[in-house]
Formats: structure tokens, C-alpha cells, sequence
């Protein structure tokens, strides 16, 4: 089974992401046991469709529900067929849930296109759930992190961390498509001042699509705090992306965030040594280079904060170039009217539709379940937390607590070791991968020893990334990479000698660049300087 990886053994000492996983995987198996099942905290289980709802369904069954009773989750179906059948009721009970719970599973949903609404015979096309999910558990961001593997490299060697602004944006814009004219933008004061034109232009085209959105900053302080501490807690340096330069209006997200860094966390930072690589301060990047150092910073080590739209496209690059958007997380966090902290926890990606109509057709499928384990694992663990923090003198909530979050590591290091055991899904062991059922009745037969305390037979070896060829929609085209092969290769002799490669490089503006020196670096290069 080890064919389809290269083994790798990594020099001795632990780099950042190693630090990382070790301290959310320190194994204290507390008497778990399927011999006396642990009441689970309470938690939001929200259900979706197709092929993640059926690997989730899996999962659950097979390595939770063994060790855990879990009457205390309150579910709720998101399927198209059920949020017709009651006219987005369940949505809104869900919403209500998650506010009083706090703590919510997600499974992917799906947001039914005009031909979808056919296909399955809907009263209507009923929007994406998260609009509804983000205002009404008074969304702040949401946090985009690479999944790491421990002993597996993957696209970025450390930690990545993003936090997307939750609010705000395109996403809840108004528009219309109107003809010539004027528009005007016009705000009304709830205090009963004056009103005032915003904005007033002339329309001359006859086809015009016309656009009004906002941002709220009010929660954009508590999104800086997070994003500060996660960047604290996870050893990693933290950037600003905006477009300020262009758009003015986004000067307030850059100068809020710069402010309480200054305040609160810039000292921290610089005790940690996390400021060396940015020049000692907070920097702010424009969208435009931020899109470029991600492609180049593949040690990782850092994190990103940005605005609804920047987060979005941005994290899905994140995702291609750590592996694919099953490789880094999804996390909705909000705050309740008492001030308590809603955190949500879903996958990135989609329901898998392909995979899910070669089940119905009875062939064999291969789905990763990394990512929806990940929130599985997130979402119990703040539940474990709420209730510890809600009833610190109850005794049994600690030890609830200790035994999730015990539970909760050892599934991810059973998980962890059957990919780097060579017995992982498709897209990561090639053709002789396990499928979907396969991977999953694996992992529970390792979880299962694992709580036991039953040692492997030989350690896991560490492992190079695996193939990418191996991913179901891997789409590369082999003569356009010929072609530009053969463009850079001027002596046609089927090698890149070093300045064919660096003049490659640079073509594509992604060459390794020199860093900028700070003033205090300038200043001391001028003082060696000799007055001539």
C-alpha cells in the first residue's frame, strides 16, 4: 500500500506546524470506551445532501456514536425537499438553535439553480442558508485555516491562517438593470438628522446594471481581536489585505486593525519573534500582491485578515495551492447578545455532486472526509467548552470536557495515520485507495485500537506530498505545458539550465524576492558606510 507515495523523512525538530498539531493532539484517553458511552454536550447538527451528507452520516455513526450519546444534539435537515416542504421554517429554526446552542455542525448544502428547482420539483429557488446563518448569530468573520496532516507535507509547509469578514459586501447587494437616467444614493440618518446624497451620477448607456452595498465596521475590532490571538496561539505573522489605494472607503478596515494592533498585540508579537519576517511592523498588503505572495510564501506562517469578497477569493487560492478546498477549513464565529462566542463549523467544499451520482449509479466512489471531520472535531470541542465554562463547578462538565477533547484527538491522529499508512481515499493514494466505506470502517478499526492504547506495528512514516495527478478533477493540460516548456528551454536540449528557470520565474512573477530592508536596518548599513 506504500506505492503510492514517496517516503520522506524529515530532519530531526519540529517545525511550527508540528508545534501546532501538537498541542491539539496530546492523547489523554480519560476512560473513553463504546463500553460506557459519554452524554455529549449539546450541539446544532445541521444535515445537507448528496454525497458529504452521506460520508457524514458514515462517520457518525461508525466513530462517534459508539463512544457518545448524542440526544443532547438537536438536528435539523437544510435538504432542498425539506426547506420546501416548510417554506424555510427549518432554516429559521436551525438559526434560532445555533443561537441558543452555540456550537453547530454543517454538512454542505445546496443553493438550487433555476434548473435544480426543476429537476427536484421546488416551489422556488430558495437562497444560500449562510446570509441567513451570518446575520442572525451576528456573524464577525470567518476563519479559513489550512489542514495539516502531521508527517504529510503538503502545499504549505506551515500553518495558514484568513480571517473573511462575515458581513458586508457584494454578497448583500442590492441591484437592478435599468437604462439612462440618474442614480442617486441617498442616506437617511436614523437620528433625524438631515439626509444627504451619497453618491449621484448620470447614467448614459442604455444598459446599465446598478449596485448598492455596504460594509458594517462595528464588529470589525472584535474580528482584529480574534485574528491577533489565533495568530498568537498558532505562531504565525499576520497581514492586512485591503485595496485601499483604490478603494478609499476601505481605509477604516486597515486603520481599525492597525490600531488595536499597535495597542494590544504589537509587543506580544515582537516578544514571540512573529514581526522579523514584515519588518517589525503590521503590514498591510494591497489584494493585487497578497494573490502573489501566496503563491510564493509556501512555508506558510502566516495569516490574513480581508473583506467579504478579498476573503473569498483569496481562500479558494489558499486551498488550491495547499492541495484543494477539502484541505482547509470553515469556520463561522459570531457572538451572542450575552456576549458568548456561536461558532459554526462546516467544510469548505461542496456536496460532491459527481461522486454522489456515481453512488446512485452504483459505482464505487472515493471521498475524502478530511474537511468534514475537522468540523465534526471543532464543533464538539466548543460545545465541550461552552458547557465546561457555563457550569465551572460542576465537576462532571470538566470531565465531559477533558473526554471530548481527548476523543476528539485521537480521531484525528487514527485519521492522520491511516492516510500516512498508505490505506487513504483516491485523491490521496491513487487508484489502489480505499473508497468511501472502505477509508471510513479503517479509520474506526485504528480509533478503536487507538482508545484501547494498542500500539501500530511499526510508526507511520513521514510521507512527501502525494500526486496531485491523484485528485478526481485534476485537468492539466500536457501540451499546453510542453509548449510552454519548450518556450523557456531556447536550446531545446529537454532541460531548464538556471537561467531559463529564472527567466521563467520571473515571467510569471512569482521569482523569490529580496526582502525589504526596515529603516532600522538602513540606518545601520549607512553607519558602516565611511564618510569619503
Amino acid at each position: 500500500m506504500f506505492s503510492a507515495f514517496a517516503v520522506h523523512r524529515v530532519a530531526a525538530g519540529m517545525n511550527r506546524t508540528q508545534k501546532f498539531l501538537s498541542r491539539t493532539s496530546v492523547l489523554s484517553f480519560s476512560t473513553i470506551s463504546s463500553a460506557s458511552k459519554v452524554k455529549a454536550p449539546p450541539m446544532v447538527y445541521i444535515s445537507g445532501e448528496e454525497m458529504t451528507h452521506y460520508a457524514s452520516q458514515l462517520f457518525v455513526k461508525q466513530w462517534i456514536e459508539p463512544y457518545f450519546d448524542t440526544s443532547n444534539w438537536e438536528t435539523f435537515d437544510l435538504s432542498c425537499k425539506s426547506r420546501d416542504e416548510t417554506n424555510d421554517q427549518v432554516l429559521k429554526d436551525a438559526v434560532e438553535a445555533g443561537k441558543r446552542i452555540c456550537a453547530i455542525f454543517k454538512e454542505p448544502t445546496i443553493t438550487p439553480s433555476t434548473t435544480q428547482v426543476k429537476e427536484m420539483g421546488l416551489s422556488k429557488a430558495f437562497g444560500s442558508p449562510n446570509g441567513a446563518m451570518r446575520r442572525g448569530w451576528n456573524g464577525i468573520t470567518i476563519s479559513r485555516d489550512t489542514i495539516h496532516i502531521t508527517g504529510m507535507e503538503l502545499g504549505y509547509k506551515n500553518p495558514v491562517f484568513f480571517e473573511r469578514h462575515a458581513v458586508g459586501g457584494e454578497y448583500g447587494a442590492g441591484w437592478n438593470q435599468v437604462g439612462q437616467g440618474t442614480l442617486l444614493t441617498t442616506y437617511l440618518p436614523k437620528d433625524g438628522s438631515p439626509p444627504f446624497v451619497v453618491d449621484k451620477r448620470d447614467l448614459e448607456d442604455e444598459n446599465n446594471v446598478v449596485v448598492v452595498y455596504h460594509n458594517p465596521y462595528d464588529n470589525v475590532a472584535e474580528l482584529a481581536h480574534l485574528f491577533f490571538k489565533r495568530c498568537l496561539e498558532g505562531e504565525v505573522t499576520p497581514y492586512v489585505v485591503t485595496k485601499k489605494t483604490v478603494f478609499k472607503w476601505q481605509e477604516g478596515f486597515w486603520s481599525t486593525m492597525k490600531e488595536i494592533f499597535d495597542a494590544e498585540y504589537k509587543e506580544q508579537f515582537e516578544k514571540a519573534g512573529l514581526l522579523e519576517r514584515c519588518g517589525g511592523e503590521l503590514q498591510h498588503l494591497i489584494s493585487d500582491a497578497a494573490t502573489m505572495q501566496l503563491i510564493r510564501w509556501t512555508d506558510g506562517g502566516f495569516g490574513m485578515a480581508a473583506h467579504n469578497y478579498d476573503g473569498d477569493m483569496l481562500t479558494d487560492q489558499i486551498a488550491q495551492v495547499h492541495r484543494s478546498p477539502g484541505f482547509i477549513t470553515s469556520n463561522l464565529v459570531g457572538r451572542r447578545d450575552d456576549g458568548v462566542l456561536i461558532k459554526e463549523f462546516e467544510a469548505s467544499h461542496g456536496t460532491v455532486s459527481d461522486l454522489w451520482n456515481d453512488h446512485l449509479a452504483g459505482k464505487e466512489t472515493s471521498l475524502n472526509p478530511l474537511g468534514l471531520v475537522e468540523a465534526m472535531i471543532g464543533a464538539m470541542n466548543h460545545a465541550a467548552t461552552l458547557q465546561a465554562e457555563e457550569n465551572p463547578n460542576d465537576a462532571e462538565a470538566q470531565d465531559v470536557q477533558q473526554k471530548v477533547h481527548a476523543f476528539t484527538s485521537t480521531l484525528r491522529k487514527a485519521l492522520h495515520n491511516t492516510f500516512r499508512y498508505g490505506q487513504g481515499t483516491r485523491d490521496m493514494a491513487g487508484p489502489s485507495g480505499f473508497t468511501t466505506e472502505d477509508f471510513i470502517d479503517k479509520v474506526a478499526w485504528r480509533l478503536e485500537r487507538y482508545l484501547a492504547r494498542k500500539e501500530e506495528d511499526f510508526p507511520p512514516p513521514h510521507l512527501l506530498e502525494p500526486d496531485r495527478r491523484f485528485r478526481r478533477n485534476y485537468a492539466v493540460d500536457q501540451e499546453a505545458i510542453a509548449s510552454l516548456f519548450a518556450k523557456y528551454d531556447k536550446d531545446a536540449d529537454g532541460f531548464l539550465d538556471y537561467e531559463e528557470f529564472t527567466k521563467l520565474l520571473v515571467k510569471m512573477n512569482i521569482a523569490p524576492q529580496h526582502k525589504k530592508k526596515d529603516s532600522a536596518e538602513k540606518a545601520e548599513e549607512n553607519a558602516k558606510v565611511p564618510d569619503v
